[in-house]
């Protein structure tokens, strides 16, 4: 029984190792392979706690290539400002220059009857030309500061020599209207007589000179055309020199 037990197992061994029948005859044999697959590796958390520095490998330093710049101009980018819309052109008034500070004359109109009662006359005067003084009769007056000879004085009617001729006429003298009476002698001027007034007095006045006649009489008349009549409560009394 014992060679028939040894010669079974032998049987049974060999028939182990043949190789299987597939399905269509062929008998396919399996390669080994020269390296076993490892099973999957679980994830593994570092613990912070138990890493040294000699456990950490140190990071391998590479150098990096050097950058290169080019030279390019540099410009400036402006943002564009909206444009305002333009203010119109102002109209400014013509400038006034500054008028002089004139000064006054008050006096007893010379037409007492034909002026009504409580009035004297007034005129304006530039004080840079004229300045208030006497005339040879001893009347207030004013004098030309650079035409000695010419002078404005209250003046009444009087004679004159009979080689002298009178040239009369009537006109304004600015808002005043005057009688104008032009006194020659041997066709040279020798005098004017200005007789007006406002309606409430009515005065005259005498320019008298002996050169410079025309400049004389312009600025004469500058003064006569402020004539105007005032309250003699009003009135400035007169400041002799």
């Amino acid at each position: 029984m014992r060679p028939f037990a040894i010669g079974l197992l032998v049987i049974l061994f060999l028939t182990s190792c043949a190789p299987q029948p597939q399905s269509n005859g062929a008998v396919v044999q399996t390669a080994p392979t020269s390296q076993s697959v490892s099973p999957a590796l679980a994830p593994q958390t570092l613990d912070t706690a138990t890493t040294t520095p000699s456990d950490t490998p140190e990071p391998a330093f590479t150098s990096s290539p050097t950058a290169t710049f080019t030279s390019e101009p540099f410009a400036l980018q402006f943002t564009p400002v909206p444009t305002e819309t333009a203010l119109p052109t102002l109209e400014l008034p013509t400038q006034v220059p500054n008028q002089k500070t004139l000064q006054i004359w008050d006096g007893v109109p010379t037409y007492l009857a034909d002026s009504q009662p409580g009035f004297d006359f007034r005129v304006r005067f530039d004080p840079d030309v004229w300045a208030l003084t006497t005339d040879q009769f001893g009347f207030p007056a004013l004098g030309h500061r650079s035409i000695p000879t010419c002078i404005i004085s209250p003046a009444s009617g009087r004679g004159l020599p009979p080689n002298v001729t009178v040239v009369q006429e009537v006109r304004k003298v600015g808002t005043v209207r005057y009688q104008i009476s032009t006194a020659y002698l041997n066709d040279v001027k020798q005098f004017v007589n200005y007789t007006g007034g406002d309606g409430t007095i009515l005065t005259a006045f005498q320019v008298s000179f002996q050169d410079q006649a025309d400049q004389c009489i312009s600025d004469a008349e500058t003064v006569l055309a402020t004539l105007t009549s005032v309250p003699v409560s009003q009135a400035t009394p007169t400041a002799m020199p």
